[in-house]
Protein backbone atom coordinates (compact mmCIF):
# COMPACT_ATOMS: atom_id res chain seq x y z
CA UNK A 1 0.00 0.00 0.00
CA UNK A 2 1.36 3.45 -1.02
CA UNK A 3 1.82 5.81 1.74
CA UNK A 4 -0.81 8.20 1.03
CA UNK A 5 -3.13 4.64 1.01
CA UNK A 6 -1.87 4.33 4.77
CA UNK A 7 -3.07 7.65 5.20
CA UNK A 8 -6.59 6.98 4.23
CA UNK A 9 -7.06 3.61 5.69
CA UNK A 10 -6.28 5.96 9.14
CA UNK A 11 -7.75 9.10 8.35
CA UNK A 12 -8.84 11.10 11.79
CA UNK A 13 -9.13 14.45 12.92
CA UNK A 14 -10.44 17.00 10.59
CA UNK A 15 -10.63 17.41 7.32
CA UNK A 16 -12.27 20.30 5.00
CA UNK A 17 -15.31 19.84 2.88
CA UNK A 18 -13.87 22.47 -0.05
CA UNK A 19 -16.07 24.95 -1.28
CA UNK A 20 -15.44 25.53 -5.11
CA UNK A 21 -14.46 29.40 -5.52
CA UNK A 22 -15.73 31.06 -8.82
CA UNK A 23 -14.88 34.34 -11.04
CA UNK A 24 -16.72 37.02 -12.20
CA UNK A 25 -17.40 34.78 -15.24
CA UNK A 26 -18.53 32.12 -13.46
CA UNK A 27 -15.84 29.42 -14.21
CA UNK A 28 -14.13 28.19 -11.33
CA UNK A 29 -11.07 30.27 -9.92
CA UNK A 30 -8.54 28.31 -9.88
CA UNK A 31 -6.12 30.49 -8.09
CA UNK A 32 -8.57 31.13 -5.82
CA UNK A 33 -8.59 27.35 -4.80
CA UNK A 34 -4.90 26.47 -5.50
CA UNK A 35 -4.51 29.07 -2.49
CA UNK A 36 -7.03 27.77 -0.89
CA UNK A 37 -6.09 24.11 -0.36
CA UNK A 38 -2.75 24.86 0.34
CA UNK A 39 -3.47 27.07 3.27
CA UNK A 40 -5.62 24.35 4.40
CA UNK A 41 -2.95 22.04 3.83
CA UNK A 42 -0.67 24.35 6.48
CA UNK A 43 -3.01 24.79 8.99
CA UNK A 44 -3.43 20.79 9.67
CA UNK A 45 -5.72 19.31 7.45
CA UNK A 46 -5.86 15.38 7.22
CA UNK A 47 -7.20 15.59 4.04
CA UNK A 48 -8.41 17.65 0.87
CA UNK A 49 -12.08 16.66 -0.03
CA UNK A 50 -13.13 17.86 -2.90
CA UNK A 51 -16.27 17.83 -5.30
CA UNK A 52 -18.75 17.28 -2.34
CA UNK A 53 -21.51 19.01 -1.40
CA UNK A 54 -19.72 21.93 -0.50
CA UNK A 55 -18.33 21.55 -3.29
CA UNK A 56 -21.17 22.06 -4.89
CA UNK A 57 -20.56 19.33 -7.50
CA UNK A 58 -24.19 19.15 -8.98
CA UNK A 59 -23.32 22.12 -10.30
CA UNK A 60 -19.97 20.91 -11.88
CA UNK A 61 -18.97 20.05 -15.45
CA UNK A 62 -16.80 16.62 -16.00
CA UNK A 63 -14.38 18.61 -17.14
CA UNK A 64 -14.22 20.99 -13.82
CA UNK A 65 -14.16 17.56 -11.74
CA UNK A 66 -11.30 16.50 -13.12
CA UNK A 67 -9.73 20.03 -13.18
CA UNK A 68 -10.47 20.34 -9.10
CA UNK A 69 -9.13 17.26 -8.27
CA UNK A 70 -6.17 17.64 -10.04
CA UNK A 71 -5.22 21.22 -8.62
CA UNK A 72 -5.68 19.69 -5.29
CA UNK A 73 -3.64 16.69 -6.06
CA UNK A 74 -1.28 18.96 -7.23
CA UNK A 75 -1.11 20.91 -4.11
CA UNK A 76 -1.14 17.96 -1.27
CA UNK A 77 1.83 16.38 -3.44
CA UNK A 78 1.00 13.16 -1.49
CA UNK A 79 1.23 14.75 1.99
CA UNK A 80 -2.28 14.14 2.65
CA UNK A 81 -5.25 12.26 0.67
CA UNK A 82 -7.71 13.99 -2.05
CA UNK A 83 -10.66 12.51 -1.33
CA UNK A 84 -13.19 13.17 -4.50
CA UNK A 85 -16.59 13.22 -4.07
CA UNK A 86 -17.78 10.78 -6.85
CA UNK A 87 -21.58 10.16 -6.54
CA UNK A 88 -24.40 10.20 -8.26
CA UNK A 89 -28.08 8.32 -7.78
CA UNK A 90 -27.24 6.63 -11.56
CA UNK A 91 -24.75 3.86 -10.84
CA UNK A 92 -23.60 3.76 -14.16
CA UNK A 93 -22.38 7.76 -13.84
CA UNK A 94 -21.09 6.81 -9.62
CA UNK A 95 -18.44 4.32 -11.57
CA UNK A 96 -18.01 6.50 -14.33
CA UNK A 97 -17.16 9.55 -11.82
CA UNK A 98 -15.05 7.26 -9.76
CA UNK A 99 -12.84 5.79 -12.76
CA UNK A 100 -12.61 9.78 -13.76
CA UNK A 101 -11.78 10.62 -9.60
CA UNK A 102 -9.32 7.85 -10.42
CA UNK A 103 -7.55 9.01 -13.79
CA UNK A 104 -7.08 12.48 -12.24
CA UNK A 105 -4.86 11.56 -9.20
CA UNK A 106 -7.46 10.99 -6.34
CA UNK A 107 -6.34 8.52 -3.34
CA UNK A 108 -10.09 8.10 -2.28
CA UNK A 109 -13.43 8.69 -3.30
CA UNK A 110 -16.75 9.73 -1.30
CA UNK A 111 -19.73 7.97 -2.56
CA UNK A 112 -23.03 9.46 -1.25
CA UNK A 113 -26.49 7.50 -1.07
CA UNK A 114 -28.28 8.08 -4.28
CA UNK A 115 -30.95 10.80 -3.68
CA UNK A 116 -34.24 10.88 -5.07
CA UNK A 117 -34.61 7.08 -6.59
CA UNK A 118 -35.12 5.92 -2.76
CA UNK A 119 -33.29 2.86 -3.55
CA UNK A 120 -34.26 0.00 -0.51
CA UNK A 121 -31.01 -1.38 0.97
CA UNK A 122 -30.76 -4.29 -1.49
CA UNK A 123 -30.59 -2.14 -3.99
CA UNK A 124 -28.30 0.23 -2.19
CA UNK A 125 -25.73 -2.66 -1.55
CA UNK A 126 -25.89 -3.43 -5.20
CA UNK A 127 -25.19 0.26 -6.16
CA UNK A 128 -21.56 0.69 -4.04
CA UNK A 129 -20.59 -2.96 -4.43
CA UNK A 130 -21.09 -2.12 -8.24
CA UNK A 131 -18.92 1.34 -7.72
CA UNK A 132 -15.97 -1.13 -5.23
CA UNK A 133 -15.52 -3.61 -7.94
CA UNK A 134 -15.48 -0.97 -10.70
CA UNK A 135 -12.42 0.61 -9.22
CA UNK A 136 -8.99 -0.09 -6.99
CA UNK A 137 -9.86 3.29 -4.98
CA UNK A 138 -10.59 3.25 -1.59
CA UNK A 139 -14.38 4.05 -1.29
CA UNK A 140 -15.84 6.25 2.03
CA UNK A 141 -19.80 5.59 2.38
CA UNK A 142 -21.81 8.97 2.47
CA UNK A 143 -24.86 9.18 4.24
CA UNK A 144 -26.71 11.86 4.61
CA UNK A 145 -30.53 10.98 4.53
CA UNK A 146 -31.52 15.20 4.51
CA UNK A 147 -30.38 15.25 1.28
CA UNK A 148 -30.88 11.91 -0.05
CA UNK A 149 -34.08 10.96 1.55
CA UNK A 150 -33.24 7.72 2.04
CA UNK A 151 -30.43 6.18 4.44
CA UNK A 152 -27.87 3.44 5.02
CA UNK A 153 -28.84 0.73 7.68
CA UNK A 154 -26.42 -0.40 9.68
CA UNK A 155 -26.80 -3.85 8.57
CA UNK A 156 -26.19 -2.72 4.97
CA UNK A 157 -23.08 -0.86 5.76
CA UNK A 158 -21.77 -4.24 7.86
CA UNK A 159 -22.54 -6.08 4.84
CA UNK A 160 -20.26 -3.26 2.47
CA UNK A 161 -17.69 -3.15 5.14
CA UNK A 162 -16.62 -7.02 4.36
CA UNK A 163 -15.58 -5.59 0.88
CA UNK A 164 -11.50 -4.37 1.30
CA UNK A 165 -12.03 -1.85 -0.92
CA UNK A 166 -14.86 0.05 0.94
CA UNK A 167 -13.26 1.72 4.64
CA UNK A 168 -15.28 3.78 5.78
CA UNK A 169 -18.73 6.32 6.54
CA UNK A 170 -18.99 9.78 6.10
CA UNK A 171 -21.85 10.16 8.81
CA UNK A 172 -24.35 13.05 8.69
CA UNK A 173 -27.10 11.92 10.38
CA UNK A 174 -26.62 13.76 12.99
CA UNK A 175 -26.92 9.93 15.18
CA UNK A 176 -24.01 10.65 18.06
CA UNK A 177 -24.55 6.74 19.18
CA UNK A 178 -24.33 5.67 15.82
CA UNK A 179 -20.25 5.53 16.27
CA UNK A 180 -20.70 3.19 19.23
CA UNK A 181 -22.90 0.68 17.70
CA UNK A 182 -20.72 0.15 14.53
CA UNK A 183 -17.39 0.49 15.96
CA UNK A 184 -18.40 -2.67 17.51
CA UNK A 185 -19.78 -4.46 14.47
CA UNK A 186 -17.02 -2.71 11.91
CA UNK A 187 -13.64 -2.98 14.19
CA UNK A 188 -11.34 -0.53 14.81
CA UNK A 189 -10.29 0.32 11.17
CA UNK A 190 -12.80 1.11 9.53
CA UNK A 191 -13.36 4.87 9.57
CA UNK A 192 -15.83 6.60 11.08
CA UNK A 193 -16.10 10.18 10.44
CA UNK A 194 -19.23 12.43 11.14
CA UNK A 195 -20.12 14.97 8.46
CA UNK A 196 -22.32 17.26 11.03
CA UNK A 197 -20.51 19.78 12.46
CA UNK A 198 -22.62 20.92 15.18
CA UNK A 199 -22.95 17.13 16.73
CA UNK A 200 -18.85 16.58 15.57
CA UNK A 201 -17.15 16.34 19.64
CA UNK A 202 -19.99 14.19 20.58
CA UNK A 203 -19.57 11.44 17.56
CA UNK A 204 -15.91 12.16 18.07
CA UNK A 205 -16.27 11.16 21.56
CA UNK A 206 -18.28 8.19 21.08
CA UNK A 207 -15.22 6.54 19.23
CA UNK A 208 -16.00 8.60 15.43
CA UNK A 209 -12.39 9.06 13.79
CA UNK A 210 -13.41 12.61 12.90
CA UNK A 211 -15.16 14.80 11.05
CA UNK A 212 -15.50 15.81 7.19
CA UNK A 213 -15.89 19.65 8.00
CA UNK A 214 -17.93 22.31 6.87
CA UNK A 215 -16.51 25.05 9.81
CA UNK A 216 -12.85 23.71 9.67
CA UNK A 217 -12.64 25.86 5.89
CA UNK A 218 -13.42 29.03 8.30
CA UNK A 219 -11.34 28.16 12.10
CA UNK A 220 -9.39 24.90 11.35
CA UNK A 221 -7.10 25.64 14.66
CA UNK A 222 -10.33 25.80 16.74
CA UNK A 223 -11.59 22.25 15.15
CA UNK A 224 -8.11 20.79 15.72
CA UNK A 225 -7.98 21.95 19.12
CA UNK A 226 -11.26 20.50 19.81
CA UNK A 227 -10.35 16.87 18.65
CA UNK A 228 -7.01 16.86 20.51
CA UNK A 229 -8.32 17.97 24.02
CA UNK A 230 -11.31 15.28 22.84
CA UNK A 231 -8.82 12.37 21.94
CA UNK A 232 -6.48 13.21 25.16
CA UNK A 233 -8.91 12.86 27.38
CA UNK A 234 -9.46 16.71 28.40
CA UNK A 235 -13.25 16.71 28.07
CA UNK A 236 -13.48 20.40 29.80
CA UNK A 237 -10.89 21.15 27.40
CA UNK A 238 -12.56 19.90 24.44
CA UNK A 239 -15.90 21.91 25.81
CA UNK A 240 -14.50 25.33 25.68
CA UNK A 241 -13.28 25.23 22.23
CA UNK A 242 -16.58 23.73 21.19
CA UNK A 243 -17.95 26.98 22.43
CA UNK A 244 -16.59 29.46 18.96
CA UNK A 245 -16.63 26.22 17.19
CA UNK A 246 -20.57 26.31 17.59
CA UNK A 247 -21.31 29.72 17.70
CA UNK A 248 -19.52 29.76 14.15
CA UNK A 249 -20.81 26.46 13.04
CA UNK A 250 -24.62 28.09 13.68
CA UNK A 251 -23.53 31.10 11.47
CA UNK A 252 -22.50 28.70 8.25
CA UNK A 253 -25.84 27.39 8.01
CA UNK A 254 -27.90 30.19 8.10
CA UNK A 255 -28.96 29.01 4.61
CA UNK A 256 -28.36 26.88 2.28
CA UNK A 257 -24.80 25.66 2.24
CA UNK A 258 -22.43 26.46 1.04
CA UNK A 259 -23.38 30.24 0.39
CA UNK A 260 -22.93 30.93 4.23
CA UNK A 261 -19.31 29.19 4.28
CA UNK A 262 -18.17 31.29 1.18
CA UNK A 263 -19.66 34.66 2.22
CA UNK A 264 -17.45 34.08 5.58
CA UNK A 265 -14.86 33.19 2.77
CA UNK A 266 -15.19 36.83 1.06
CA UNK A 267 -15.32 38.17 4.76
CA UNK A 268 -11.68 37.04 5.13
CA UNK A 269 -10.73 37.81 1.28
CA UNK A 270 -10.06 34.43 0.13
CA UNK A 271 -12.93 33.63 -2.58
CA UNK A 272 -16.04 35.22 -4.11
CA UNK A 273 -19.34 35.08 -2.33
CA UNK A 274 -20.41 33.35 -5.82
CA UNK A 275 -22.74 29.94 -5.82
CA UNK A 276 -24.35 28.70 -8.80
CA UNK A 277 -27.73 28.41 -9.61
CA UNK A 278 -30.02 26.82 -8.22
CA UNK A 279 -28.14 27.95 -4.89
CA UNK A 280 -27.89 32.31 -4.46
CA UNK A 281 -25.83 34.11 -2.00
CA UNK A 282 -27.22 35.24 0.92
CA UNK A 283 -30.10 37.74 2.30
CA UNK A 284 -28.66 40.84 4.20
CA UNK A 285 -29.96 39.52 7.17
CA UNK A 286 -27.95 36.51 7.20
CA UNK A 287 -24.84 38.07 6.02
CA UNK A 288 -25.13 40.30 8.58
CA UNK A 289 -25.63 37.09 11.10
CA UNK A 290 -22.34 35.55 9.46
CA UNK A 291 -20.65 38.65 9.64
CA UNK A 292 -21.20 39.59 13.64
CA UNK A 293 -20.23 35.32 14.52
CA UNK A 294 -16.78 35.89 12.49
CA UNK A 295 -16.12 39.30 14.26
CA UNK A 296 -16.70 37.72 17.35
CA UNK A 297 -14.77 34.60 17.05
CA UNK A 298 -12.32 36.21 14.88
CA UNK A 299 -11.74 39.22 17.71
CA UNK A 300 -10.72 36.36 20.31
CA UNK A 301 -9.59 33.29 18.31
CA UNK A 302 -8.24 34.96 15.31
CA UNK A 303 -5.23 32.90 15.25
CA UNK A 304 -6.92 30.13 14.52
CA UNK A 305 -8.68 31.21 11.70
CA UNK A 306 -7.98 30.18 7.84
CA UNK A 307 -6.82 34.12 7.68
CA UNK A 308 -7.75 37.70 9.05
CA UNK A 309 -10.66 39.47 9.12
CA UNK A 310 -10.87 42.55 6.08
CA UNK A 311 -10.35 45.68 8.08
CA UNK A 312 -13.08 47.43 5.84
CA UNK A 313 -15.61 44.89 6.48
CA UNK A 314 -14.63 43.84 9.99
CA UNK A 315 -15.34 48.14 10.57
CA UNK A 316 -18.70 48.07 8.22
CA UNK A 317 -20.30 45.06 10.15
CA UNK A 318 -19.50 46.19 13.98
CA UNK A 319 -21.23 49.49 12.54
CA UNK A 320 -24.33 47.03 11.43
CA UNK A 321 -24.39 44.93 14.70
CA UNK A 322 -23.89 48.24 16.76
Amino acid sequence: MSTVGRHVSKLSGYAPALPTPFGDDGNIDVAAFEQFCDRQLRAGATALVVCGTTGEAPTLSPAEHETLIEIAVAIARGRVPVIAGAGSNSTAHAIELTQDAEAAGADAILSVVPYYNKPTQIGLHGHFSAIANATGLPIILYDVPSRTVCGLADETITRLAEMPGIIGLKDATGDVTRPTRLRSLLGPDFRLLTGDDTTALAFISQGGNGCISVTSNVAPGLCRNMFLACRQGQIASAQRWVIPVAKLTAALFRESSPSPLKYALSLLGLMSPMVRLPLVELTDQSKAEVAAAMILVCENHADYMIGKLCEPERSSRRAVAG
